[in-house]
């Protein structure tokens, strides 16, 4: 019989959290239960507002934000952080925007304690994704449409990140595009290349859930301009329009035969 990972105990010491993209309304029970539980919290700078506010006042807090192309603290110091934590016998939360097992660096940090022998264990969160499909009234897969869906990030270690652009391209797919805003004409150029039509709807939710969340229906043509006038973080949903913007589209095509 082989051991169990360190994963496994739910008393581990240190609690990786997903925070979902900033309303408390999308926090699980069981996140909430762990801030209750919390000696400290260690957050990333896109926890909204209103899952902070549920941190009881007696739980130290420790900011380790990064900023896409910005100021940010080092994963390296991070990592540091939580294990130093972890071994004063604190019970640590990791407390990161989204789910933390999407774009959030979270193997690195679970290498960090597996490599110090402290147990974990992890509360996945909702990602944006989801929550901006739901925002727009769409679904992120339809019977007949897509059957598959595919979660990108517009720029990776060394940049623009490259995609399977010709299977995106296709009609009818669908793609949530994260970390986008200044890859957009990279992102317009690649799928044009590969034949996506340049009428391809793409709505772009920025600040996802929070109170000055803000949606934008635009098409691959028109993607860059439209990001342009972005200022907070954004998800792109390549392949869907707000289901309002579609109705009064077919209104239109309707009264018009």
């Amino acid at each position: 019989m082989t051991d169990l990972p360190t994963f496994v105990p739910a008393s581990a010491p240190v609690t990786f959290v997903g925070a979902g993209p900033g309303a408390a309304a999308h926090l699980t029970l069981g996140a909430f239960r762990a801030l209750q539980d919390a000696d400290v919290v260690i957050h990333d700078r896109l926890v909204g507002d209103e899952v902070m506010a549920l941190i009881p006042a007696h739980v130290r807090r420790i900011d380790v934000g990064k900023e896409g192309f910005g100021p940010s603290t080092t994963q390296s110091t991070i990592n540091a952080t939580l294990v130093a934590q972890a071994l004063t016998g604190a019970r640590v939360v990791r407390l990161k925007g989204g789910d933390c097992g999407i774009f959030g660096r979270l193997d690195e940090e679970m290498d960090a304690l597996e490599a110090a022998g402290i147990a974990f264990r992890i509360l996945p969160g909702l990602t944006s994704g989801t929550v901006a499909a739901a925002a727009i009234g769409q679904s992120l897969t339809k019977r007949g449409r897509n059957g598959s869906l595919r979660i990108v990030t517009g720029h990776d270690m060394e940049g623009f990140a490259e995609q399977d652009w010709r299977g995106m391209a296709r009609t009818g797919e669908v793609a949530a595009i994260y970390m986008g805003k200044k890859s957009s004409r990279f992102i317009q150029g690649r799928l044009m290349m590969h034949g996506a039509s340049p009428e391809t709807p793409v709505t772009i939710v920025e600040n996802v859930s929070r109170p000055d969340q803000r949606v934008m229906a635009a098409t691959l043509a028109t993607l860059p301009e439209a990001v342009a006038q972005l200022d907070g973080p954004a998800v792109l949903l390549y392949g869907l329009s707000p289901r309002r913007a579609r109705a009064a589209l077919t209104e239109l095509k309707e009264a018009s035969a």
